[in-house]
């Protein structure tokens, strides 16, 4: 069986040594990722794929997003090395990295268009990668739209990856998250805000052909399908200082129709009931293969290997499992069947 893996991370050489060699939080992040060979070394990243037959990867940067490095112009830089590296990537191994997603400094809207669609056409990257949230604000904010039309209109999908910090606190009377909790539950958390923006702010609505896909099988929602179905089809009854009902009057259909258009992937760290959740709420048409490589305790291999085992252990017809495994990747990104 063949697996293209829709999302995993990878710092091209440029753009990693232009971190290690700044100031601030870019040089932080990467000397705390140095334990993660696998991240930026290619030689190392190669290995991985090595060990998996008929295996491949989409590209895509690690975290933290390039708005959260510097300000604009540092993020823009930065972008700009991010794109080239991952273009120059696909050129030279297409066999091993058929595709890759682009990265945006979202912190300079205009220029985070600018680059989606130098992306796009010079670069031929095959989506983008957003994260939940630029900085605090939310992704329905006007000044993004412009992105979203512009991954609309190339008919590329945007790859939704979760952001949030230690410094988003659990209760209200501390000042940081303890435990990783931010991570472990507030990702998840994160995914699913920003899912119900989109579908709540109509943006959907204003470009249907817009594809996005939902890191880790749709952070909480394939779990919680009652609130988002029947709970949110009374939107409105628990709010008494505003009139949330309008809402449901302004959208063209039921909320959760909006969340099982979405698209997902399989990152769930080997876990077989998410993965049994997930599928049942998208479907497999709406699901693609994908680890978070190289981030498991072993540094690149175990995620890829244990979502193999949970997709093997399934009872999939084989049409299904290549929908899972590559076709939907295949078709979403526009890749050359080999």
């Amino acid at each position: 069986m063949r697996h293209i893996d829709a999302f995993n991370h990878f710092f091209p050489k440029r753009l990693w040594e232009r971190m290690v060699a700044s100031e601030g939080k870019a040089r932080d992040i990467s000397m705390r990722m140095r334990s993660v060979p696998a991240i930026h070394d290619l030689d190392v990243r190669l290995q991985v794929l090595d060990r998996f037959e008929g295996y491949s990867q989409i590209l895509s940067l690690g975290m933290p997003p390039m708005e959260a490095l510097g300000g604009p112009e540092v993020a823009t830089e930065f972008a700009r090395l991010g794109n080239d590296g991952l273009a120059d990537l696909v050129a030279k191994y297409p066999d091993r990295f058929p595709g890759f997603v682009g990265c945006l400094p979202m912190n300079a809207p205009e220029a985070a268009a600018r680059e989606a669609e130098r992306a796009f056409t010079e670069c031929g990257a095959n989506g983008l990668q957003i994260h939940t949230n630029v900085n605090g604000l939310p992704l329905d904010d006007p000044r993004f739209l412009p992105i979203f039309e512009i991954a609309a209109r190339y008919d590329k999908p945007i790859l939704l990856h979760p952001a949030r910090g230690a410094d988003v606190a659990d209760y209200k009377t501390e000042s940081k998250s303890k435990y990783e909790i931010w991570w472990a539950f507030g990702w998840p958390y994160e995914t699913s805000v920003a899912m119900a923006r989109l579908v709540f702010s109509g943006i959907l609505d204003r470009l249907p052909k817009l594809k996005v896909v939902a890191h880790h099988l749709g952070g909480m929602v394939p779990y919680f399908e009652g609130r988002v179905g029947p709970g949110w089809d009374q939107l409105g009854a628990r709010t008494s200082d505003e009139d949330l009902g309008s809402v449901l009057k302004r959208l063209k259909k039921r909320p959760l129709d909006y969340f099982k258009e979405f698209y997902a992937d399989t990152a769930t760290f080997g876990s077989r009931p998410a993965t049994v959740c997930g599928l049942e709420f998208f479907g497999v048409d709406q699901v693609l293969f994908a680890s978070d490589c190289p981030f498991d305790p072993e540094k690149g291999p175990a995620y890829i290997r244990e979502t193999i085992k949970v997709l093997d252990s399934l009872d999939l017809s084989l049409e299904d499992r290549e929908k899972i495994c590559f076709r939907n990747a295949e078709k979403l990104f526009g890749l050359t069947t080999v």
